[in-house]
């Protein structure tokens, strides 16, 4: 009778092992000197057709079973979200060794479970069977959205936990695509919620402040800005008399070139006005050829003039500690998959936008009723302004809340903050395009606030 209990406790045993067990989880990473508190895992997503779109997901360091699942994707198009994990929001962090990993104080998953998605397919680790990357703003919802329903295939207890869609830069697209899909969509996903950083939301909007917080910050003589405000805002300066985008007057086009020229190829850091720009020759990789091409959308420019610039963000640590052998075995990265790279030229060369604003998404999803949304800014940063981005919530014309005031971190000023009807719009003092790198402590009071109904 002892021997059958004894098989049978082993038998039990045995089923929930295997019941708990995963194939994508971490079990090890190269560099880790402790082993975290939290589970995490490394795998790949099915996407429409032949695409396969790795992630990486850690649990939340408070409770997993409960605390939110926020999805997080990083823009250019064609930039991945690993930089978001090892260089923003994650847990852990890479030395500029690039073989040993640092515990992140503020990481996101103190509070939240957070996916890291890399997509579209051909950035990062993920891939198509078919090697075909051209895609747009439609085809990339519509892959994040199917590879969001096989995440929750493979982790089924979340699908009842609160879902938050999250991103910086080209997510201003990306984000409010996907979270439309989910909204309208068959599949019974959570969503509670959308967060978009320093975001690509209205390409008139960030083209015309652009010029705007150039000259407001001393980057622009006097003589030229008259040049501007005579051709461009028939002498009358507003956000809606000025127009630096579409102007058919040739001083116009000529002076807003000088201006794009400036922001972009004159040595100054695009991502962070007050920060300098990194020029080693050692920096192989790059957001900036990436964003570049954003940066000229915005402004309806072709360069006619030499673009070659310092890359500003160094992600040769992040590279080196991904593309080692181990580091990629622990990952469950398949052999044949490409080196790791920050941004992928091949993908932002094959991408088509659609899209110049997300005002009728934006919308869609906050007078749904089941949605709120948070649009933050770095302060300092030119890729994707913040003037750009407080023009595109204004323009929503929603209630507003709140007044405009500051909100703090510890005693000291960490921004300002605008409440509309279900949208808070937040900006972030002295930080550049990367708010949780720049600032990673008021990034992390930012998003616990939104998350969990917390006041500013």
């Amino acid at each position: 009778m002892k021997e059958h209990l004894v098989l049978l406790v082993l038998g039990l045993s045995l089923i929930q092992n295997v019941y708990n067990s995963n194939p994508d989880e971490i079990h090890r990473l190269p560099g880790l000197i402790k082993p975290p508190n939290f589970k995490q895992y490394s795998g790949y997503l099915n996407a429409t057709g032949e695409k396969m779109l790795h992630y990486w997901f850690v649990e939340s360091q408070k409770s997993p079973t409960d605390d939110p699942v926020v999805l997080w994707m990083n823009g250019g198009p064609g930039c991945s979200s690993l930089d978001g994990l090892l260089n923003e929001l994650g847990p852990f962090h890479v030395k500029e060794d690039g073989k040993t990993l640092y515990d992140n104080p503020y990481s996101w998953n103190k509070v939240a479970n957070v996916i890291f998605l890399e997509a579209p397919a051909g950035v990062g680790f993920s891939f198509s069977k078919d090697g075909q990357y051209s895609t747009d703003d439609d085809q990339a919802a519509k892959d994040n959205y199917v590879a969001l329903q096989h995440f929750f295939m493979k982790f089924p207890h979340l699908k009842k936990n609160d879902f938050y869609v999250a991103g910086e830069s080209y997510g201003g697209i990306y984000v409010p695509t996907l979270s439309v899909k989910i909204l309208s969509g068959p599949a019974k996903i959570n969503l509670k919620g959308f967060a978009v950083g320093n975001g690509f939301l209205s390409r008139r909007y960030l083209g015309n402040s652009l010029v705007f917080f150039a000259y407001y910050h001393g980057l622009v003589g006097k003589e030229l800005w008259n040049i501007l405000i005579d051709n461009c805002c028939h002498g009358n300066v507003s956000e809606e008399s000025c127009n630096f985008v579409d102007s058919k007057n040739l001083k116009c086009t000529k002076g807003v070139e000088e201006i794009t020229k400036l922001v972009w190829s004159s040595g100054l850091n695009i991502y962070n006005l007050y920060e300098d720009c990194i020029s080693s020759s050692d920096v192989k990789y790059s957001r900036s050829s990436v964003d570049q091409n954003t940066i000229l959308k915005l402004l309806r420019r072709k360069p006619s003039y030499s673009t070659k610039s310092p890359p500003c963000v160094d992600s040769t640590n992040i590279e080196k500690w991904l593309n080692q052998p181990e580091v990629r075995s622990a990952l469950h990265i398949p052999s044949f998959v490409q080196k790791w790279t920050i941004c992928s030229n091949a993908v932002e060369a094959g991408y088509k936008n659609i899209y110049d604003t997300m005002k009728p998404q934006v919308l869609q999803l906050i007078k749904s009723g089941q949605v709120k949304g948070l649009v933050y800014n770095g302060d300092v940063d030119m890729a994707c302004n913040f003037l750009g981005d407080e023009w595109f919530v204004d323009n929503l014309h929603l209630k507003i809340k709140g007044e405009f005031r500051n909100w703090k971190f510890g005693d000291q000023i960490a921004g300002f903050v605008k409440e509309f009807d279900n949208l808070t719009f937040v900006t972030i003092k002295g930080s550049g395009h990367m708010v949780p790198q720049d600032k990673p402590g008021p990034a992390f009071k930012m998003i616990t606030n939104f998350l969990f109904n917390k006041p500013f």
